[in-house]
C-alpha cells in the first residue's frame, strides 16, 4: 500500500491520504469524521406535530443539548445541556404539547461497585426561561420507606389526561414496584396499583387501565405473566416458564380492543408473534419468520391506538393498508435506501422518516401528508457526506461442525484480492450485526481493511437453540466460529492471512482477547475496547445483584472452568500485540477488568498498549474519548497491518 499525504480545507484545515488500491484511489478521511458523534439523535414530534424535541453533539466544549423547534414560529431553544460526565440524558418524551419529560442518568458508588441511577425530569418548553424539574423527590409519595435506583420507569404517557403520567417505583420495597399517578406540574403522586405476587414490570393497556404484571423469582428463575381479564380485577396467570431453564415467552403490549394482548413465544425454535382474545383464551399465530426471530416491538397508529405492524430485522411489516402504502410509497422514491417511518403526530398527517444505506449515514426527513411538503431535517454524520463508501455483503461461512454462521462483509474500494483485514465481533453477546450504515466498519474500510462481522452462535436473532449456545460457551463453542470465520476468510482469499486484526468492544472485546489467547498464529494483533478479561470476577462480584442467578447461569460456576476461559489467567499464551482501551467510569464492565490484565501482561514483558478514557463510560459518550480511541486504534492498526511481518 503506497500513501502519499496531501492537505486540502474544508471548515479546517486536515491532512488526508491517497490510498493507492489496486489503481483504485480512494480518500483517507480524517479520524474525527468517523469518530464524531452523531450531530443529531431521535427527533421527535409534539403530540399535535408543531413542535420537535431531538438531541445535538456539538465539540468544543464537548456537549449535548436537548433542542426543541417550533415548527409554525421557527423558535429554537435548547431545554437543557449536560457535558456527559456528571450526568447523560437516557431518553426523552413529550408528555404533552408543551412538556418534555426526560430521563438523566449518572452513576453512584454501591458496594464497592459504579452502578448507573436515573432520575425522572420535566421541561416545559414555553416558559420564558426552561428549567428542569425533577419529578420524585422526598415529598412525591407520602408512604415512600425506599430510594430507587431507577426513577425513570415510565408506564403510561396518559394521552387523555395530559397533567399526568403513570410510572412504576420500587417506593416501598426495593425491586418490587408499585404504580403511581405522577401529576408533571406539582410532583406529587398518588398509588393505583400495589406491589404484589413478585411482579417487576407493569402494563396499561390503550385505554390506560393496570391489565399486566411479569413475576420473576430472582432466586429460582421462575417467571409468570398475570393478566387482568376484562372488568375483573383478580390478577389470573396468563403464562408461566422458568427464565434459566425454558424458551421465554414476552408481552408485548395490548390492542385498541382491550381483549387482545400480542405476545412473541418460540415456535419451531423461531420467536413469532401471536396475539390472544383473553375473553375467550383464544391464541393466534400472527407473524413468522423461517429464517429470523420475530424479536422487534409492536408498531401503534398514533391516530387509532391499534397495533398496526411490527418491527422486523428485514424491515417492519405491516397489517395497516394506509401504512403499508406509505411506506411502499416510500420506498419508491427511494429505493437506493431504506428508508424508516420514525414517528408522527396524533392526527397522522406530519411524521418524521429516516433513511440510510451501508455507504450513506443517516439523514431525517420532516413530511406534511395534506401538503405534500417533505424537507430535509438533519444529517447523523456530515462530515461523510461525500464520503466514497462501500456495502455490507451479506454471507454464510459453515463452522468447523458444519453449523452455518451468517456474517456481513465490507470490502475496500478497488479491492482484487488477500487484504489486511478486521475481524470485528459484536458485543453482547447476545445481539446481532446488520446491514445498515456503521460507523465503526465505515472507518475500517476507509483505512483500506476488510472487514467482517459474525454472527457468532450466541448472537439473538436466529432463534432459541443457536442464542442459548453462549450458556456456559464464552471462549469455547462462540471462540471457535470466530476462529472458523477467520481460517473463512483466508480460504476465500479475501485475508492475508499474515495481516488479520481481531477488533472487538465489550463481548467483542473479551472475544478479542481471547482470540490472542487461543490462536495467537491466526492474528497479527488484537483490540478489545471495555472487554471482559476475568469471568471468574464477573460471577463473584454478581452475588451483590439480582441478576446473580443469571449471571452463573450465563458463565458457569465452575473456579477452574471459569479460569481457563479467562484471558487474564491465561495471559502468558498471548504473543502478538494488544491494545486495551477501557472508560475510566464504565458502570457495564468495570474499568478494573482492563487495569489488571493490563498489569498482568507487562508483568509477563508481552507486547501490549492501554490507554485508560478519563471519565468515559461503556459507550464512548464523550466525545474527546471517541476521538482519542479511534486515533489510538488507527494508529495501532497502521503499525501492525500495513504491512506483512
Amino acid at each position: 500500500m503506497n500513501n502519499k499525504a496531501i492537505c486540502r480545507s474544508s471548515t479546517f484545515f486536515f491532512c488526508v491520504f491517497i490510498l493507492f488500491i489496486n489503481n483504485v484511489v480512494a480518500v483517507e478521511l480524517p479520524v474525527e469524521a468517523f469518530s464524531r458523534l452523531p450531530s443529531i439523535k431521535s427527533p421527535i414530534l409534539s403530540p399535535d406535530g408543531s413542535k420537535i424535541a431531538y438531541l445535538k453533539n456539538v465539540e468544543d466544549p464537548d456537549l449535548t443539548l436537548l433542542i426543541y423547534i417550533d415548527l409554525k414560529s421557527g423558535e429554537f431553544k435548547t431545554l437543557l445541556q449536560t457535558d456527559n460526565l456528571t450526568n447523560q440524558i437516557r431518553w426523552f418524551k413529550w408528555a404533552n404539547n408543551e412538556t418534555v419529560l426526560l430521563a438523566a442518568k449518572f452513576s453512584r458508588h454501591m458496594n464497592t461497585e459504579k452502578v448507573d441511577h436515573t432520575q425522572l425530569l420535566a421541561i416545559d418548553v414555553g416558559a420564558e426561561k426552561t428549567k428542569q424539574r425533577r419529578l420524585i423527590n422526598a415529598s412525591t409519595i407520602y408512604s415512600r420507606r425506599h430510594y430507587s435506583q431507577h426513577e425513570d420507569n415510565l408506564i403510561d404517557l396518559l394521552p387523555d389526561d395530559p397533567a399526568h403520567i403513570l410510572i412504576a417505583l420500587d417506593a416501598e420495597n426495593a425491586n418490587l414496584p408499585s404504580v403511581f399517578k405522577l401529576n408533571i406540574n406539582t410532583a406529587k403522586a398518588n398509588k393505583v396499583e400495589n406491589h404484589k405476587l413478585k411482579i417487576r414490570q407493569w402494563m396499561t393497556d390503550q385505554q390506560s387501565f393496570v391489565r399486566l404484571g411479569r413475576a420473576l423469582n430472582y432466586k429460582t428463575g421462575a417467571a409468570k405473566i398475570f393478566v387482568r381479564k376484562g372488568g375483573n380485577q383478580n390478577w389470573q396467570v396468563l403464562f408461566q416458564y422458568n427464565s434459566l431453564e425454558d424458551a421465554p415467552i414476552t408481552a408485548l403490549g395490548f390492542d385498541n380492543n382491550p381483549n387482545i394482548l400480542y405476545y412473541t413465544q418460540y415456535n419451531n425454535d423461531k420467536k413469532a408473534l401471536y396475539k390472544v382474545d383473553l375473553s375467550t383464551d383464544t391464541h393466534q399465530l400472527v407473524f413468522a419468520d423461517k429464517d429470523y426471530d420475530v424479536d422487534g416491538t409492536l408498531i401503534y397508529s398514533k391516530k387509532t391506538r391499534s397495533v398496526i405492524g411490527i418491527r422486523h430485522i428485514s424491515g417492519n411489516i405491516y397489517w395497516d393498508e394506509s401504512r403499508k402504502s406509505l411506506q411502499q410509497r416510500l420506498n419508491t422514491a427511494r429505493p437506493k435506501t431504506t428508508n424508516y417511518l420514525v414517528d408522527f403526530s396524533e392526527d397522522e398527517y406530519v411524521y418524521i422518516f429516516y433513511v440510510e444505506n451501508d455507504y450513506t449515514p443517516g439523514i431525517y426527513y420532516l413530511a406534511n401528508r395534506k401538503t405534500g411538503k417533505v424537507n430535509r431535517l438533519m444529517t447523523q454524520y456530515p462530515a461523510l457526506k461525500d464520503a466514497n463508501l462501500t456495502a455490507h455483503k451479506l454471507v454464510k461461512y459453515t463452522a468447523s461442525d458444519g453449523t452455518k454462521i451468517e456474517g456481513f462483509l465490507s470490502l475496500p474500494i478497488g479491492n482484487e484480492g488477500p487484504t489486511a483485514t478486521i475481524l470485528f465481533p459484536h458485543g453482547g453477546p447476545g445481539a446481532r450485526d446488520s446491514n445498515g450504515f456503521d460507523y465503526w466498519s465505515s472507518f475500517f474500510v476507509n483505512r483500506g481493511y476488510a472487514v467482517f462481522r459474525p454472527n457468532f452462535r450466541g448472537s439473538s436473532g436466529y432463534g432459541y437453540e443457536f442464542s442459548q449456545s453462549q450458556m456456559r460457551n464464552w471462549g469455547l463453542i462462540m471462540q471457535d466460529d470466530l476462529t472458523d470465520a477467520a481460517n473463512w476468510l483466508v480460504t476465500e482469499k479475501i485475508a492475508d492471512r499474515k495481516r488479520i486484526c481481531i477488533v472487538g468492544a465489550s463481548y467483542g472485546g473479551y472475544a478479542a482477547a481471547m482470540a490472542a489467547v487461543k490462536t495467537p498464529d491466526l492474528f497479527r494483533c488484537a483490540v478489545s475496547f471495555a472487554g471482559v478479561s476475568d469471568l471468574r470476577n464477573i460471577v463473584f462480584k454478581s452475588r451483590y445483584y439480582t441478576n446473580k442467578k443469571f449471571v452463573e447461569y450465563q458463565m458457569g460456576k465452575d473456579v477452574d472452568n471459569l479460569i481457563a476461559r479467562s484471558p487474564f489467567y491465561q495471559a502468558k499464551k498471548i504473543n502478538i500485540p494488544m491494545l486495551l482501551l477501557h472508560g475510566a467510569n464504565d458502570t457495564v464492565v468495570n474499568v478494573r477488568q482492563s487495569q489488571r490484565f493490563y498489569q498482568q501482561l507487562i508483568d509477563l514483558s508481552k507486547p501490549v498498549e492501554y490507554i485508560e478514557l478519563a471519565d468515559g463510560d461503556h459507550y464512548l459518550s464523550i466525545q474527546r474519548n471517541r476521538h482519542k480511541a479511534f486515533t489510538a486504534i488507527d494508529e495501532f492498526l497502521k503499525q501492525h497491518l500495513v504491512s506483512p511481518k
